[in-house]
């Protein structure tokens, strides 16, 4: 089994991609329009830079090599959500080529291309005989990336994309509410022929799509039928794929040079952008460079990247034991209450400083970093750290085999932890207990 995934990123410019209407949600259908993005005769695109630019950026991210120029196409073919009989896409010379992108940090992807288009409009079936047209959305910039078909199973396929996505958030700052959305085509073959699922938007329904023709397809060989070169839709609510017409070659569409459009040199361009570290890229350095378990470094990362800030700047300054003790305790542990209140990461440097010079003793800077990220006061939080740190202690008396085995496997904290969220009753978070067992453990070691 084969399956190779086309990607199309709504990308996040304030205006679309050869006119000046806004790119943001628009009040009703049809009004975020003008000639432009309509096709109406008369009218000429003019082509959005920032379009370019982040174009650029994923290019780079994906570890493509930029063209030093490119230029657009136009792709023929008529669909209602498309008013003027054409789409202005790239075809022979796109952004970047031949990049590659690793799954997990190990497994290879190839990405074949990346290029940019303007997106159609947004079809809505109205009963079984009609449909409406909202144009709002035509000509909205898209980036497309195609990888070749390197994915294995569907779950993979879903792991996949769901990196991709938050590395692309992350590098090219894309909202995640709005319209702006990411849509992916799936092409899946478990003979020799393959079909594509157009149009799945959300990883469980990309899973879910490509499980189904994985089932399909296979069905239909082992019946010693032939799989058809098809374009299929998915229906969410009754988890199928339809068939909606016979796939169509590249040759179908026509394309012809844009002749409103010319050719563009970019290389001076790309050379001038710089991106920022993708978190996955971010998880691999960190891992590397302090010597920690990759899970925990992903931890770290999945949960803010200014929180991995946080662990390489105490790292720095205070050494790498002091950053897994306290950014990966209790400030990864009380990081949203912070972002709830508006505090920022600075305010528990302190607290480590003093515990690193010591100043103060493990429970004492636990608490310090606790009321600055909570705004708790010192003395009602020291009731309630009194209180947990003597369930814990008295029952690590009454087992001192959970501390030697916890040397051997750290997961011997495990019934330490079970044992106190059942005595507190939810008192406490999860978070909280975990990191108040593992830290008196470890002071016993």
């Amino acid at each position: 089994m084969k399956i190779g995934l086309e990607i199309h990123v709504q990308l996040p410019t304030k205006s679309k991609m050869f006119c000046s209407c806004p790119t943001t949600d628009a009040p009703a259908p049809n009004t975020h329009v003008c000639p432009t993005c309509l096709g109406m005769p008369g009218s000429r695109p003019v082509l959005n830079r920032k379009v370019l630019e982040y174009g650029i950026m994923l290019a780079k991210m994906l570890g493509c090599k930029v063209a030093d120029t490119t230029w657009f196409s136009r792709k023929t073919y008529f669909y209602p959500d498309m008013s003027k009989s054409v789409q202005i896409t790239q075809y022979d010379n796109p952004v970047g080529e031949g990049g590659v992108y690793y799954l997990g940090g190990k497994k290879p992807i190839r990405i074949t291309r990346i290029h940019i288009e303007e997106d159609p409009g947004k079809t809505k079936r109205v009963g079984d005989q009609s449909s409406l047209v909202d144009y709002n959305r035509s000509g909205i910039p898209l980036a497309e990336i195609v990888t070749e078909p390197d994915l294995s199973t569907p779950a993979e396929a879903r792991e996949f994309l769901g990196q991709l996505i938050s590395d692309i958030r992350h590098v090219i700052d894309l909202p995640g509410d709005g319209e702006r959305s990411i849509r992916c085509d799936c092409n899946i073959s478990v003979g020799k022929e393959r079909c594509e699922v157009k149009n799945v938007t959300g990883l469980k329904n990309v899973e879910r799509a490509l499980t189904y023709e994985l089932v399909r397809q296979t069905k239909v060989l082992k019946a010693g039928g032939k799989v058809e070169r098809e374009t299929r839709r998915f229906d969410e609510e009754r988890g199928v794929t339809i068939s909606v017409r016979k796939k169509e070659f590249e040759a179908d569409y026509g394309y012809i040079d844009e002749p409103d459009l010319g050719m563009y040199n970019i290389k001076e361009l790309a050379e001038s952008i710089k991106i920022k570290e993708s978190p996955l890229q971010m998880t691999l350095r960190l891992a590397r460079d302090y010597e920690i378990d990759q899970k925990m470094a992903k931890q770290l990362v999945t949960t803010s990247v200014s929180l991995a800030e946080v662990f390489e700047t105490v790292a720095k300054q205070y050494g790498t034991p002091n950053a897994v003790k306290w950014v990966a305790g209790p400030v990864s542990a009380n990081w949203k209450h912070m972002e709830a209140r508006g505090g920022t990461p600075e305010d528990v440097l302190p607290a480590i400083a003093r515990f690193a010079s010591g100043e103060i003793t493990d429970t004492e800077c636990a608490m310090e970093i606790k009321c600055a990220m909570t705004g708790e006061s010192m003395e009602s939080l020291g009731n309630a750290t009194g209180d947990l740190e003597n369930i814990i202690s008295g029952y690590l008396d009454e087992n001192p085999g959970i501390v030697s085995d916890y040397a051997k496997n750290d997961k011997a904290a495990n019934k330490a932890i079970g044992y106190v969220m059942k005595q507190t009753g939810g008192k406490y978070s999860s978070a909280e207990v975990v990191e108040a067992v593992k830290r008196i453990i470890e002071s016993r070691l």
